[in-house]
C-alpha cells in the first residue's frame, strides 16, 4: 500500500450486527430493529392461539428481547429507540390480548419485562460493574491533582 491512497468516506457501515452511520444517529439500525422487532410480533401473534401464556413469554425473551437487547448500551438513548418502545408496547399487548389504547403500565410488571428505557439503563449499569476497572472516580481525579 502507498503513502498517497485514498481511504472513502463512508456514511454508514454494519459492524458486529449494528448499523452505525456516520453522525452517530442510530437511524438505520433503529429501521433495521423495526423490521426484526415487527416480524417478532407476527409470530408470536400467529403462534399465541396455540401458546400458554408462560410458554408466549418465553417466545418473548427468546425471540423479541434478544433482538430488542442487543447493542442497547450503543443505541438505547438514541431518538429513535421511542419507536423501538412502541413496537415493545404492541408485543406486550398482544401477549396479553390488550387492545391498542390499554395502558402497558401494569402490563410490564405482571409480566415481569423491563421497558426499553428500563434495560437501556439496566444494561448500562451492568456494562460500568463489570468494567469498572476503565473508569477513574472522583476521589481518583482528587489524587492526581494534588
Amino acid at each position: 500500500m502507498s503513502s498517497n491512497s485514498l481511504i472513502s468516506n463512508l456514511n454508514n457501515t454494519h459492524f458486529l450486527g449494528l448499523a452505525i452511520d456516520s453522525a452517530l444517529s442510530w437511524k438505520d439500525h433503529m429501521a433495521e430493529l423495526s423490521t426484526k422487532l415487527s416480524k417478532a410480533c407476527y409470530a408470536i401473534r400467529t403462534v399465541k392461539p396455540f401458546m400458554t401464556f408462560n410458554v408466549l413469554r418465553t417466545v418473548y425473551f427468546s425471540y423479541f428481547h434478544s433482538l430488542l437487547s442487543y447493542g442497547i448500551v450503543f443505541w438505547g438513548n438514541s431518538h429513535p429507540s421511542a419507536n423501538i418502545f412502541k413496537i415493545q408496547k404492541r408485543i406486550i399487548r398482544i401477549i396479553t390480548n390488550k387492545g391498542k389504547r390499554y395502558s402497558c403500565r401494569q402490563l410490564f410488571k405482571t409480566l415481569q419485562i423491563l421497558t426499553v428505557p428500563s434495560q437501556y439503563i439496566f444494561l448500562l449499569l451492568v456494562f460500568v460493574i463489570k468494567n469498572k476497572g476503565l473508569f477513574t472516580t472522583n476521589s481518583e481525579i482528587h489524587n492526581i491533582n494534588t
